[in-house]
């Protein structure tokens, strides 16, 4: 990956997704910027890069995890009127409004207080996990830590949200969905 040209290969190819991530992660303001650094830290330690390593999605996720956390206040304050508002300005849409997903708009206020309250080790893996659609290794990856870290630290997080969300999935939309998933 030393070449010039293969790295702008990996920017069209990871740039969009990373940068949905971010968005999700820290908002609009600073997505742009936390992509584009997270790509200027890769481009400068391009020549580090372990080569056997079959992806490098992992290790760019890796480089904004370290960012994002330069950034945690900020993400935390988004949690907090998130659990404030109920009003996801980042995922709310019209469509979202419309369509009034009662028992998700319901929990949105429990899931950011929920999500705040994680500490950021945990916060990373399961968000990765969620958002990102990582698998655990390549969360490990990403993180530099073992995939057996991976697990307890999203087996932990996902206890909390449960415990947080009073049992209740808030995946599930509907009582009719609930039953099509028993």
């Amino acid at each position: 990956m030393a070449e010039p040209e293969i790295f702008s290969q990996l920017f069209d190819r990871h740039a969009a997704e990373l940068h949905r991530y971010v968005l999700r992660r820290l908002g609009d303001s600073l997505a742009d910027d936390i992509v584009g650094e997270t790509f200027l830290i890769a481009f400068r330690q391009r020549r580090r890069y372990d080569t056997g390593q079959p992806h490098a999605r992992p290790w760019l996720y890796g480089i904004a995890a370290n960012l994002i956390g330069k950034h945690r206040r900020t993400e935390l304050r988004a949690y907090r009127a998130l659990a404030r508002t109920g009003v996801d300005p980042i995922t709310e849409s019209h469509a979202d409004a419309v369509d009034g997903q009662v028992v998700a708009q319901g929990l949105r206020g429990s899931l950011a207080t929920a999500l705040h309250r994680l500490n950021e080790g945990d916060r990373h893996v399961l968000l990765l996990i969620a958002w990102a659609d990582f698998s655990y290794q390549e969360v490990a990856t990403a993180l530099g830590i073992p995939v057996g870290t991976v697990r307890s630290r999203l087996n932990r997080a996902r206890k909390k949200m449960r415990v947080a969300l009073g049992g209740v999935n808030p995946t599930v939309t509907s009582e009719s969905e609930e039953n099509d998933r028993a």
